[in-house]
């Protein structure tokens, strides 16, 4: 039977050294933030616990002060291994200053690793990660110089290569849910997405750890076995937060977890440059896909196809394990409105990296000559991969959204594109200056990679980035040509994007649906 503390007395359980598994992700879907909180807050009264290992298969944090950033003390921590980073800005200061050791893994790969790892295996074997900065050969996901051990290595079976990633014991679980029953068992009818919470729960138990159970209320009834995400057996103590937050923006949105509520999401508007990368992105859409959506640029992608009425006819999937509903935007991205079913991620990313996905919409910082994406590291801005590597990895066609040039000036209209100001900094580059997706790996999958900006549209081909479309106003030698480090093969057949895009009324995607 569980014990029920707060959070702080919760945080005296944690012993120096403990590694520490931490469940949700984003902005608070699902985090157990007052766990955070009062494990951060023991640390600053008596500096106890010390060097703690972090293993967080999501990013978690709202940019500023809540999720990691709780804990984000030098002494407390000494090692973070998460698959995003830029939730959390005082960790990656941390990282920065050479004041922890810092890892960044595939989002995927590291909730198999939660189910390796209570399943007694050595790690997991994957192409997830070849020929990207999580390589080995490359980086090995390490996020500066004193990080140093490697935690994944390159192995060949069957004239095959692969990465293997290793696994490491857990001590401690932070979890979270809904409700906690008279047995002690959890349920996460609240929950944006239950990630990896039974695996992480799993993961201390065999390890003969401690199981710390965030959630908003308990009761004395029993809960429906078929509601339990994780049983009580795995429970050691439970800590209840009544004012626990759906999201760190969204106190409480029945639509983000039922099918037939109605919803009116401000966020759910495009304008500007985003209005229009994701029209044109949105054209490469096709009836009856299976389609997942990236954070950030790309995520205006289902806004149009929901203004398009064609959202009956694809089914979004998301990385946190929301399927067949409309994401949420911006810092809330992560969950959907109305989605159909909600899957623990790890189930999520089996169907992701084994080839199910028909396309993925996904961001870019920088692209280079061989087709190279770098989404993860921008000069001393880490953000980390999250999922991409492993949905780019395997989606049958990847299409990157973005702008064309750093703080660029252009009017927009009706007739296309008026630019005062290509940019300032270029963002198609000689060599990224981080690898998380491999151009070269992509043409010999034979996976189809398009670049979609405001200003032009490319497409990877097996001798290079090829330049297809102008967007109408641009000039391809000025304001395409030159703000490029590199010059890119340009079709024999260059259009000009198509004028729609431009315009305020539909594109017509309902008549384009039914004619394919």
């Amino acid at each position: 039977m569980y014990t029920l503390v707060d959070a702080r007395e919760a945080a005296n359980v944690i012993k120096d050294a403990d590694t520490v598994a931490i469940g949700g992700a984003g902005a608070g879907h699902a985090v157990p933030d007052g766990l955070l909180r009062g494990l951060g807050e023991r640390y600053l009264e008596t500096q106890e616990p010390r060097n703690l290992i972090l293993f967080h298969p999501c990013g978690i944090g709202d940019n500023d002060a809540r999720g990691l950033n709780h804990v984000a003390h030098e002494g407390l921590i000494d090692t973070s291994i998460g698959g995003f980073w830029g939730n959390a800005p005082k960790m990656v200061k941390l990282a920065l200053q050479n004041k922890i050791k810092g890892y960044n893994f595939p989002q995927g790969v590291l909730g198999h690793l939660m189910r390796a790892t209570a399943s007694g295996k050595p790690g997991i074997l994957t192409h997830i990660g070849l020929n990207t900065y999580v390589d080995p050969r490359l980086e090995g996901g390490k996020i500066n110089e004193i990080t140093t051990e490697d935690l994944v290595e390159v192995m060949e079976i069957a004239g095959k290569e692969y990465l293997f990633y290793k696994t490491m014991p857990i001590d401690v679980a932070f979890i979270r849910g809904t409700t906690v029953d008279c047995e002690g068992n959890m349920t996460m009818e609240q929950e944006v997405g239950f990630f990896s919470m039974l695996s992480i729960a799993q993961s201390a138990k065999v390890n003969k750890g401690i199981v710390i159970a965030q959630v908003k209320r308990t009761t004395d009834s029993h809960c429906d076995p078929g509601h339990v995400k994780v049983p009580g057996i795995f429970i050691d103590y439970v800590v209840v937060e009544p004012e626990q937050e759906m999201t760190f923006l969204t106190p409480f949105d029945p639509a983000l977890v039922m099918r037939d509520v109605p919803y009116e999401a401000e966020e759910l508007k495009l304008e500007g440059v985003k209005r229009l990368v994701s029209r044109r992105a949105a054209l490469e859409l096709r009836r009856g896909a299976f389609v997942n959506l990236g954070y950030g640029m790309s995520d205006g992608v289902p806004i149009v196809a929901q203004q398009e009425g064609i959202t009956d006819q694809l089914v979004f999937m998301i990385e946190q394990g929301a399927i067949a509903g409309i994401p949420t935007t911006g810092l809330n991205f992560g969950a959907m409105f109305n989605p159909t079913a909600i899957v623990d991620d790890g189930y999520q990313f089996d169907f992701f990296q084994g080839g199910g996905l028909d396309m993925a919409f996904l961001g870019f910082a920088q692209i280079d000559q061989y087709g190279n994406i770098n989404s993860s590291r921008f000069g001393n801005v880490v953000t980390g991969s999250g999922g991409s590597i492993d949905i780019s990895s395997a989606a049958k066609k990847v299409v990157y959204c973005g702008t064309f040039a750093v703080k660029a000036e252009q009017e927009i209209s009706t007739s296309g594109l008026a630019i005062s100001n290509s940019g300032t900094i270029k963002k198609f580059v000689v060599q990224v200056q981080q690898v998380s997706f491999s151009g070269q790996s992509a043409i010999a999958r034979g996976q189809k990679i398009v670049y979609v900006t405001e200003r032009a549209v490319f497409q990877l081909t097996p001798e290079g980035v090829m330049l297809i479309e102008i967007a109408p106003g641009a000039d391809l030698q000025s304001d395409i040509l030159e703000m490029m480090e590199f010059r890119p093969l340009i079709s024999g057949n260059l259009k000009t994007i198509d004028q729609a895009i431009y315009q305020p009324h539909a594109l017509g995607l309902q008549e384009t649906f039914r004619n394919q």
